[in-house]
């Protein structure tokens, strides 16, 4: 899975940096990346790829009060996630910018999507999925609370998380110790993620597999099940560990 993902992100990206254009890329983090990421790194390392016009646009930053980012030596913190997993791992020879890498800002969370559209918008968002279904932090709502059209539509903004997201981040990135998951986040809302040219779910956890056999029996989007938007997006690609997720696509 994290060998096909970051032969992907290298091709598509590649196809842009190789003629001087920049590639905007949506990141994801969580353990499902870890070892794409060390992947990616190498690949562009090796082909000493020119990254000074790739900029990087991750879904979430957490956040303790629902106004500023956590410190970037939180241990949850994703600024402190991207630079140690992928962001080190690039020669520096190979000119990525500091300032090209972005992250929703808690204090004004209004400001991401005006910069990504001026960007140029995203031309890939990776992305993982909530056990529950959610894709960033766009946690499920009842159809009755919000519409479809109007779920889709959402912005980047900050959010208190889920009781459930909390145990889940608690046991897969916390180790265990639910004092260290911060009870909000910013997250990129559904019409960033939505608007994006390409669209790659990894999912590698066997309790990924109620939402994504969910997402392929409804067939069409609910806000209830974030991540079943994706499956109308007209660019989307889901890979999988089918030793832990059993699929019949």
């Amino acid at each position: 899975m994290s060998s096909v993902g970051a032969s992907i992100l290298f091709d598509e990206a590649m196809r842009k940096l190789s003629r001087g254009e920049r590639f905007n890329l949506g990141l994801a983090t969580g353990n499902t990346m870890i070892t794409l990421y060390a992947e990616l790194a190498e690949k562009f390392n090796t082909v000493k790829a020119d990254l000074s016009l790739l900029s990087t646009w991750n879904l979430d930053e957490y956040s303790l009060d629902g106004k500023s980012p956590v410190p970037h030596d939180h241990p949850l913190s994703y600024w402190k996630y991207m630079h140690e997993m992928l962001f080190s791992k690039f020669d520096p020879a190979r000119g990525f910018r500091e300032e090209n890498a972005h992250f929703p800002d808690p204090a004004s969370p209004e400001t991401y999507d005006p910069a990504i559209a001026a960007a140029g918008g995203l031309d890939l968002q990776l992305l993982g999925i909530g056990f529950n279904g959610h894709i960033a932090f766009n946690e499920p709502m009842k159809e009755d609370e919000i519409s479809v059209e109007a779920f889709a539509a959402l912005p980047t903004r900050v959010l208190p998380l889920s009781q459930e997201t909390i145990m889940q981040n608690t046991h897969v990135t916390a180790g265990g110790d639910s004092s260290l998951v911060p009870r909000y986040a910013a997250t990129m809302g559904m019409a960033p993620i939505l608007a994006a040219k390409k669209c790659l779910l990894l999912a590698c956890f066997e309790e990924q597999t109620a939402p994504l056999k969910d997402i392929i029996k409804k067939g069409s989007p609910t806000p209830f099940l974030p991540a079943s938007y994706l499956w109308r997006h007209p660019d989307f690609r889901l890979i999988y560990t089918a030793d832990k997720i059993e699929l019949k696509v």
